[in-house]
């Protein structure tokens, strides 16, 4: 894999208050797309506020292009609904990851991102050293949508020649 800098395992934990899409409930998965790359997770059933615990995990290659999020409703004789979209701008966790070394001590802040307008963090969001490991944990608000959020948590998985970190 020519180019890429690492992986990015993102576990999307749960949605919180998703929209409704069914007559009661919604059938939600989520879709996660990097580049050229795209990933899904499994649908559950007739829940807003379901818990997938699911881990996908996409390489990186250009921290400059954000992870699309969206989240969907199943449906079995129509094209699917939407539920709401957001974006995750990867590259200051890129840049944590690089400011940190063998010596970096847990619990160690690396960043902190807090909620604006060219972002879809429902609260601050902190990169930190977690047993050795770069993770983040974050809320995101959905974009397109009357109400909803997701939960998830990013960490890094260094990759023998990887490029640049």
């Amino acid at each position: 894999m020519e180019g890429v800098l690492g992986l990015l395992k993102v576990r999307v934990l749960r949605g919180i208050n998703l929209a409704i899409r069914d007559t009661t409930s919604s059938d939600a998965y989520v879709v996660l797309k990097l580049a050229n790359q795209k990933l899904k997770t499994r649908v559950i059933k007739k829940n807003v506020n379901p818990q997938w615990n699911e881990d996908l995990t996409l390489y990186v290659a250009d921290p400059s292009l954000p992870i699309r999020l969206r989240v969907y409703d199943k449906d079995l004789f129509s094209q699917d609904d939407k539920m709401g979209d957001a974006e995750i701008e990867i590259g200051p966790f890129v840049e944590a990851v690089r400011i940190q070394t063998e010596t970096t001590r847990n619990g160690t802040v690396l960043g902190n991102m807090r909620p604006n307008r060219q972002n879809c963090l429902a609260e601050e969001s902190s990169i930190i050293v977690k047993d050795g490991r770069v993770i983040q944990d974050m809320i995101l608000r959905l974009r397109n949508v009357e109400c909803g959020e997701v939960e998830l948590q990013l960490q890094w998985v260094s990759i023998p020649g990887g490029v640049g970190l």
